[in-house]
């Protein structure tokens, strides 16, 4: 009997190395797991930070009203379309003040892209709010920037020693803007758009 059981013992002894055997295989697989994971963390910090908006420079003409037949003809030369077109009579009404039927089909502002970054802008001068217009001065250079601080920043620099003809604020048109005309007599336009058009 007592050679009965040894060999008994012997099939037992096999199968304890068995589970031996299993044990690290089990074990291999979960570092294997860990190696994937900071894998994945490295792939996410190598995505890209999103674009910041940066400051644009624009020219913006200003017409004694021929505006629009101007715009009409430099799309014939650029291409593309407006970006935006409105008349004075789209503004809303001011207290006391009543425009002609011929000024309210004026052109209070126009933007023509003409590349990715450029953006040819214009109107008419409006002397019922000011504006005149003498031919070789008629432009302003318009300034976009990517923040109000930064609006701020530029418009309080550039009007130092010049007028401020229109203080920075919000306007009906949605966006933060102001001008001026620096201390050298070049005219300036600021502006800041929540939602860029």
């Amino acid at each position: 009997m007592a050679k009965k059981k040894k060999p008994a013992a012997k099939k037992k002894a096999p199968a304890k190395k068995n589970s031996k055997k299993t044990a690290p295989k089990k074990a291999a697989k979960k570092p294997a797991a860990k190696k994937k994971a900071p894998a994945k963390k490295a792939a996410a910090k190598s995505k890209p930070a999103p674009a910041r908006r940066a400051t644009t420079v624009n020219p913006y003409l200003t017409f004694n009203g021929n505006c629009e037949e101007a715009f009409n003809f430099y799309r014939s030369v650029f291409g593309g379309e407006f970006g935006y077109i409105g008349r004075f009579k789209d503004m809303p009404p001011q207290p006391g003040q009543q425009l002609s039927m011929e000024l309210g089909n004026k052109i209070l502002h126009v933007s023509l892209p003409i590349s990715t970054t450029s953006i040819l802008m214009g109107s008419d001068a409006a002397e019922e709010f000011g504006g005149t217009v003498k031919e070789g001065s008629n432009f302003s250079i318009s300034i976009t920037a990517p923040s109000k601080d930064e609006a701020d920043r530029i418009f309080n620099g550039i009007s130092a020693g010049g007028k401020v003809t229109m203080p920075m604020g919000k306007t009906f048109w949605g966006s933060y803007f102001g001008m001026c005309t620096d201390k050298f007599g070049v005219q300036w336009m600021m502006s800041f758009d929540e939602k860029p058009m």
